[in-house]
């Protein structure tokens, strides 16, 4: 089997070289951008299986190059940020990345992130089922959404989200269960309120609507 190969667009050299140190120990290829043209370019050439993608890097920042990849890809994305203000994290978990972490970070927290994310991404949870709901239809075989019959842009970690609740509609689920129903612990409880805010723009026109229950977590009704 091909080695899976990691983009990651950092422009400080030291975490670059950490980062590609620890991901080939563990068997990955790895490609290097400095900045967001250039990880456009190296993006398009390589084709890798995930993106590490520093937020705040030159020409074009991380959340302009989620934005431009969203619109032709759905590669798993990962976003590396320093700044503190949740208003950022949020933001490009809604512009479709998967996950975010935290700067200064342990390299092996990152190592396990992208494995998390590479699972999620190849549907390794994955059930063999489908499930329908008002306009809304959920394909585990083929992973995918159709809304209205269209197909919705989601990412991996979305759609497993959506998969989820559609599979029993007006159960209300808290935050806890929803992150173990995609496999993973390292994900911030947060994170999952950001994928919702999401995934209720995906689906508005698809007669099924994301109740936020008070004090307990989200349920999904037609």
């Amino acid at each position: 089997m091909a080695a899976e190969r990691i983009l990651i667009v950092e422009d400080e050299l030291r975490i670059a070289s950490v980062l590609e140190r620890y991901l080939q120990a563990e068997g990955f290829k790895t490609e290097l951008a400095r900045d967001g043209k250039h990880a456009l370019e190296v993006w398009r050439a390589a084709q890798p299986d995930l993106i590490l993608l520093d937020l705040m890097i030159p020409e074009l920042s991380g959340l302009e190059v989620t934005k431009l990849i969203r619109q032709q890809s759905d590669v798993p994305i990962i976003m590396v940020t320093a700044k503190t203000e949740e208003i950022d994290k949020l933001i490009g978990l809604e512009l479709g990345a998967d996950d975010y972490i935290s700067k200064p970070f342990s390299p092996r927290e990152v190592v396990a992130r992208v494995k998390a994310v590479l699972r999620r991404s190849k549907g390794q949870l994955r059930a063999p089922e489908q499930y329908a709901l008002g306009g809304l239809e959920v394909n585990l075989e083929s992973f995918e959404a159709i809304c209205q019959g269209e197909a919705l842009s989601l990412s991996p970690t979305q759609l497993r989200l959506l998969a989820t609740l559609i599979a029993q509609p007006g159960r209300a689920f808290n935050r806890l269960e929803l992150l173990d129903a995609l496999g993973e612990s390292f994900i911030d409880e947060r994170t999952i309120d950001a994928h919702i805010k999401n995934l209720r723009t995906r689906i508005a026109s698809c007669d099924v609507t994301i109740e936020t229950v008070r004090g307990v977590g989200y349920r999904l009704r037609a």
